[in-house]
């Protein structure tokens, strides 16, 4: 599975993740932060897309997604690109069409109205969502409220860049509270662990990418708001 490797390179040369103090969607103080925003060429987008697409198609290998998939939903506003640019490296690189559709933040009125654009749902369809990182799982649920205004929609997975492997609403992380809650199983690309592992003694430009410091932050933070059960503390690389 080298294309976790990769993404972490990528997510490293593209900027995207970033150390420092960051405050979550979950209202948590976090010493790192992955900024998807970062993806901000042509180049950029559409490489992004092939590694989404890298992991769909691996999970749809193992048998843990179905193969015939109607259409990838990416939430407003940071999902969409990743759902656009998914669905053009499946069938680029994988040779599979497959629809993508996307919210409005709110129903239109005129036109065709409603507040989702691109593949029209329709009840029986395989849909897998996108979305950059689940820390606590809120992006989620309110993606979800969305999709499921839909009648008989079958949410098949979620695919995330990052798992950062936190404690959701509870004491599971919010991977395991939405597939116990929600019914959808989450499927990252790579996990905060996986990033750990990887750039352990990596050098930018002759520097530490994650310095002493920088590690130690992560492992706090980690220690303060992993799942007990997740093995986010085990230091077992998954790479």
């Amino acid at each position: 599975m080298h294309y976790k490797s990769e993404f972490i390179e990528f997510l490293i040369g593209s900027g995207a993740l970033q150390f420092g103090d960051f405050i979550t969607k979950s209202g948590r103080r976090s010493p790192y932060f992955i900024n998807t925003g970062a993806f901000d060429t042509g180049a950029r987008i559409d490489k992004v897309g092939s590694f989404y697409a890298a992991c769909m198609f691996d999970h749809m290998e193992r048998g843990a997604l179905p193969r015939d998939i109607d259409a990838i939903f990416g939430p407003a506003y940071k999902g969409i690109p990743l759902a656009v640019s998914a669905s053009i490296a499946l069938a680029r690189d994988h040779g599979m069409e497959v629809g993508c559709c996307f919210n409005r933040k709110e129903a239109k009125d005129h036109g065709e109205g409603g507040n989702l654009v691109g593949a029209k749902l329709k009840a029986g369809d395989k849909v897998i969502l996108t979305d950059d990182v689940i820390t606590a799982g809120t992006a989620l649920r309110e993606a979800l409220a969305v999709i499921r205004g839909v009648p008989n929609v079958d949410v098949t997975g979620l695919i995330i860049s990052v798992d950062r492997m936190e404690r959701g609403q509870g004491a599971l992380s919010a991977a395991e509270e939405a597939r116990r809650d929600l019914g959808v199983e989450v499927f990252p690309i790579v996990t905060v662990r996986d990033i750990l592992t990887e750039l352990d003694g990596k050098r930018k430009d002759g520097i530490l990418i994650l310095d002493e410091g920088r590690r130690r932050e992560m492992e706090e933070y980690m220690a303060r708001y992993c799942s007990d059960r997740s093995d986010c503390n085990a230091g077992a690389p998954t790479i």
